[in-house]
């Protein structure tokens, strides 16, 4: 196979989309489109990239150097079309940026799901001698060039709005991706023109241009119609965000996944699942996350960036996101309902989260529990720990984040305030109501609030009586 250069184009405006964000970098299973098609190209090792922007391009530019650069890698050449004229002008813009020899993958930035196993079958065909189309057959090609064939043979590709009555009713159509030779290519676009219902110049005219010089064209036909859909709307985008989803929870479900409706699931990322494992309806995966052997995810939870072990249960409406960072909960830990684990926090086996507990950039040792409306943050939880109802770690002064160090076997009671920096030693305990600034030592009891006061005979005030 010759050098591969590969094109991206990226310039339309999308205005079915009806934003004023670039069509392009719409998210669909949590990443930009053309994010979706950067990540596939990356996967090909070519020589040379070029994306074609245009409407918005300071921003997609922006967006896709910072892809590249997150990744370590160099980001692609740009070549702006102003104004937009067609496909065929589009490819223009990147002629001077291409070398002469080799070939070219022209690519749609709006067709996310496009897979390398396909682009490369295509490129073993569109060598020095011929080009390549890739086409597909759709039960409704509406919208969709036709590809013309003749004897077998692939003669043209005739768009839409220029097709005949007759040739509106193929259902083979281009999909918009093609490999061709550089030389040819460059050579056929010099000779485009806009002779068209839109007056644009068709990247498709060349099909003809390669027939009259006598260039075998060939058409490679994707197996899966989902991997050539594009986005031109809301709906469509919709439609193909479901149609993905549906397929990874299908993928799960083949290897033993339960899943409580298919249709209501959703991973923005990557999803790694052990045997057995249950997730009711409703829940979102971002980043990437791995679930252990027998692990059950409640409905209407968010997990991102998070590593669950085997055996442990979050129970619904739990938020568990790790960042870069990353959450850990561990073997047979319980978490939930309504918990939220940020970044940093590393439960321990059988440890207990409940409702309306917050953990960030702590870790709980094994048996820990903080089951009710509490905050533990910056913290160090020994084992079997009993954290108290309404508690929280004080850990900011408003310029640094101090640490607790809780150790094992403490029990705080409920209501309290642990001012960081501070030490509960080993077997300690903290008197509920307490505001704690001082270490307490091990096997101590700590107390630290008003004392308490009785008025006899006090009465409660009484509203004035009306008129």
């Amino acid at each position: 196979m010759s050098a591969i250069d590969v094109v991206v184009m990226a310039a339309g405006k999308g205005t079915r989309m009806k934003s004023r964000l670039p069509k392009v970098l719409h998210s669909l299973a949590g990443r930009a489109l053309l994010r979706h098609v950067m990540d596939t190209v990356h996967s090909l090792a070519a020589r040379r990239v070029v994306v074609i922007t245009g409407n918005g391009a300071a921003d997609v530019e922006a967006a896709v150097s910072g892809w590249a650069q997150a990744g370590g890698a160099e980001p692609p050449r740009f070549a702006r079309q102003e104004p937009q004229l067609g496909t065929g002008h589009a490819v223009q813009q990147a002629l001077p940026l291409l070398p002469d020899d080799g070939t070219t993958l022209i690519l749609n930035g709006d067709v996310p799901l496009i897979e390398a196993a396909t682009l490369r079958r295509l490129l073993e065909q569109g060598d020095a001698e011929q080009l390549a189309l890739l086409s597909v057959e759709m039960v409704d090609p509406s919208g969709y060039g036709r590809i013309i064939r003749q004897g077998g043979s692939v003669r043209a590709i005739v768009e839409q709005k220029d097709a005949s009555e007759e040739q509106r009713r193929i259902r083979e159509v281009y999909t918009g991706f093609m490999a061709v030779p550089n030389a040819m290519l460059k050579r056929w676009l010099s000779r485009l023109t806009n002779d068209n219902a839109q007056g644009e110049y068709y990247l498709t005219d060349i099909v003809q241009l390669a027939v009259k010089d006598g260039v075998k064209v060939v058409a490679v036909q994707a197996a899966d119609p989902l991997q050539v859909e594009g986005v031109n709307s809301p709906l469509q985008l919709a439609q193909l965000e479901r149609a993905f989803q549906l397929r990874q929870a299908r993928r799960l479900m083949e290897q033993g996944v339960r899943l409580a409706d298919p249709a209501r699931f959703d991973v923005r990322g990557q999803l790694d699942c052990g045997q057995d494992v249950d997730i009711d309806v409703n829940c979102v995966f971002e980043g990437n996350v791995s679930l252990g052997d027998g692990v059950r995810i409640g409905a209407n939870c968010v997990i991102a960036n998070a590593a669950i072990a085997a055996g442990a249960v979050i129970h619904p409406f739990t938020h568990i996101d790790g960042e870069r960072g990353g959450v850990k909960v561990g073997e047979g830990a319980l978490v939930g309902p309504f918990a939220r684990l940020r970044p940093g926090a590393d439960l321990g086996p059988d440890v207990h989260v409940g409702n309306f507990v917050e953990i960030k950039n702590s870790s709980l040792a094994r048996g820990a529990k903080a089951n009710h409306l509490a905050y533990l943050g910056d913290a160090v939880v020994g084992e079997r720990v009993n954290y108290g109802a309404g508690s929280i770690t004080a850990n900011y002064d408003g310029a640094n984040k101090h640490r607790t160090v809780i150790e094992d076997d403490v029990h705080i009671g409920s209501n309290c305030v642990l001012v960081a920096p501070v030490k509960i030693g080993r077997g300690a305990t903290v008197g509920g109501g307490s505001t704690i600034t001082k270490d307490a030592a091990p096997g101590t009891l700590a107390v630290a609030r008003g004392r308490q006061v009785a008025i006899e005979g006090w009465q409660r005030p009484k509203k004035a009586p009306k008129g």
